[in-house]
């Protein structure tokens, strides 16, 4: 579909504005980011933060005008350490734990700290330039429970959040996934995907030729998580709009999206011919 084509689903449930995303540690190191597509299709825009001063500059050189990014540190509001490590994925408000990182090929190397610079870190609720917020994508190596934790006013218009969450801590005092999956939990949100799960060979075993083998030990992986569609009478008629456009762009989570087009009509907020017309559009 090109880019100026009309979208079916933003026509049936005619949200009142464009998805807001916003990006916490935005540098695209892993690839596209999931709202990549209702970006292409002019379906939302996107705030977000990036403190690698390389990585900012890149996100500025090619963005369009439905994106703004800025230079904050997002977290708990203190003053911190961002500490730079050889790998730039690694960089993090937490210290590295050299002792978990030496239990898999390469990454003592690659979690190396190589500069220490102070930061002021920013509260999510506290920043201005953040309007709405429909989408949190967040990346952020340990800090993700001290920007949920600073957010909890902004996250009730959220309906949906990707994160990195980790099974191992490869950073002193870094909150597991059930630290994480607890405090989303308590403000509304349920599990529903793994988009990416991240599994490393323990040493002394590795192999030579592709430091990033695996077997079975799990690292991290990144979830989403949904406002909880078992509660819709808890989501506003724009809640249920957003998420139904997040759920098919995003993750061509059809079923979730038809269930919210499916509580928009039991709220007479659209046409009762709507969730026909998605299906037989899904066919």
């Amino acid at each position: 579909m090109s880019n100026n084509e009309p979208d079916l689903l933003n026509d049936l449930i005619q949200p009142a504005r464009l998805t807001s995303v916003v990006d916490v540690g935005a540098n695209p190191i892993d690839g596209e980011p999931p709202y990549k597509a209702m970006l292409q299709r002019r379906l939302c825009t996107v705030v977000g933060f990036e403190p690698q001063d390389s990585a900012l500059a890149e996100l500025n050189a090619r963005k369009s005008d439905l994106e703004s990014y800025y230079h904050y540190v997002v977290g708990n509001g203190h003053k911190a350490k961002l500490r730079l490590c050889q790998l730039p994925g690694m960089t993090s408000l937490l210290l590295p734990d050299q002792n978990v990182l030496s239990h898999f090929a390469k990454f003592a190397e690659w979690g190396s700290v190589v500069s220490e610079h102070p930061v002021q870190t920013r509260r999510l609720d506290d920043i201005t330039e953040i309007r709405d917020l429909d989408f949190l994508k967040i990346d952020v190596q340990g800090a993700e429970l001290a920007v949920f934790g600073s957010g909890r006013q902004k996250l009730k218009q959220a309906v949906a959040i990707q994160t990195e969450v980790p099974f191992l801590c490869l950073y002193k005092e870094q909150p597991t996934f059930g630290d994480i999956d607890n405090e989303l939990r308590k403000q509304g949100f349920v599990p529903h995907a793994f988009t990416g799960i991240k599994r490393r060979m323990i040493a002394p075993l590795s192999d030579p030729s592709n430091p990033n083998a695996t077997m079975n030990q799990l690292l991290e992986a990144d979830i989403v998580y949904v406002r909880n569609f078992m509660r819709p009478a808890d989501m506003t008629v724009e809640q249920l709009k957003h998420l139904a456009m997040i759920a098919h762009h995003c993750y061509r989570s059809f079923d979730l999206a038809a269930n919210c087009v499916h509580h928009l009509i039991a709220r007479k907020a659209i046409p009762d011919h709507s969730i026909r017309d998605y299906m037989a559009a899904l066919k």
